[in-house]
């Protein structure tokens, strides 16, 4: 699938001498939802405004559909459509006025049905004619979404989209999100929220310190990186592991009644049956047992640590 946005070298260094972003190389595909995770301060929201021109890279190249983002802003930024973190808009205009105005800084001509549209796909068509003051935050959030999508971009930013709002928007959320993939928008998103990438994403990126630490397929991910845990619910608590299993790295959860033991899925030999064997030669009888599949939250958090 064709690249829409090439980034190549992309740093950024502040006058304070904080070095935001290293050496950034990525390339995101034309119709993908490309997820971007790191914690506070790792560069997701530098890298972002870097790509849509708010932020001036120290060093690099950013292409946006072809268009150099610097050489060629105004084509490169009419693709980008960016809702921000931050609730920055007019809180005396009506929401309809507020976004049709945003349609005219990109040079759109009126569209009165494509601006219903997406007014009614974000459930705030009832809403139109009220001034934005007056909105609920899940509301002046819909809001920022709808004015990023006034121009018809073809490549959509979405920054901590769903921080603050409650689980039912955050879910129409997703499924608008969907119906715009679906449509052809790329969609690229920062989010703290881990199943939303899982629930999400085609791609994942992990940020850190500013460098990209991976960039993969979510189910490659998942499947490469991903480990499984056997959980033994004892019979009788341990006060604590038995030198005798210390081969097996097991953890012992607080109560001394659960045993944890991690282990490589895809290795020929998991360790399983030799330990299990083990425990009854020591007398140490469990009534249950139960594996887990790593999630993408065990993930982020081993390479955010490494």
């Amino acid at each position: 699938m064709p690249s829409v946005i090439s980034i190549s070298g992309l740093t950024k260094t502040y006058a304070s001498g904080l070095q935001a972003l290293k050496a950034i190389d990525l390339e995101i595909r034309k119709g993908e939802i490309f997820a971007l995770l790191g914690p506070n301060g790792a560069g997701k929201t530098t890298l972002i405004n870097a790509v849509c021109g708010i932020v001036t890279a120290s060093s690099g190249t950013v292409l946006v559909d072809g268009f150099d983002n610097v050489r060629e802003y105004r084509a490169a930024r009419a693709k980008i459509g960016l809702v921000p973190q931050e609730l920055h808009t007019d809180m005396f205009e009506s929401v309809l006025g507020t976004i049709g105005f945003s349609r005219g800084l990109f040079g759109r001509p009126a569209n009165a049905a494509h601006l219903e549209k997406v007014l009614r796909d974000l459930s705030l068509w009832e809403k139109r004619n009220d001034r934005i003051m007056t909105l609920s935050g899940g509301m002046k959030r819909r809001v920022l979404i709808a004015k990023a999508l006034a121009h018809e971009p073809e490549i959509l930013f979405l920054d901590e989209p769903t921080a603050g709002v409650d689980v039912e928007l955050r879910r129409e959320m997703w499924g608008l999100v969907r119906r715009l993939r679906d449509s052809g928008v790329t969609i690229i998103l920062t989010t703290h929220y881990i199943e939303e990438a899982e629930e999400m994403a085609d791609r994942i990126g992990v940020i850190r310190a500013g460098e990209l630490v991976v960039v993969e397929e979510k189910s490659r991910l998942l499947k490469t990186l991903g480990r499984k845990a056997l959980t033994l619910r004892l019979i009788q608590p341990l006060a604590a592991v038995p030198p005798a299993l210390a081969e097996w790295e097991l953890m012992l959860k607080p109560g001394g009644r659960e045993l944890e033991y991690a282990f490589d899925a895809h290795e020929e030999r998991t360790g399983i049956p030799e330990l299990l064997r083990r425990l009854s030669e020591l007398g140490i009888e469990f009534g249950d047992l139960e594996t887990r599949q790593s999630s993408l939250e065990d993930i982020f958090v081993s390479l955010v640590h490494t």
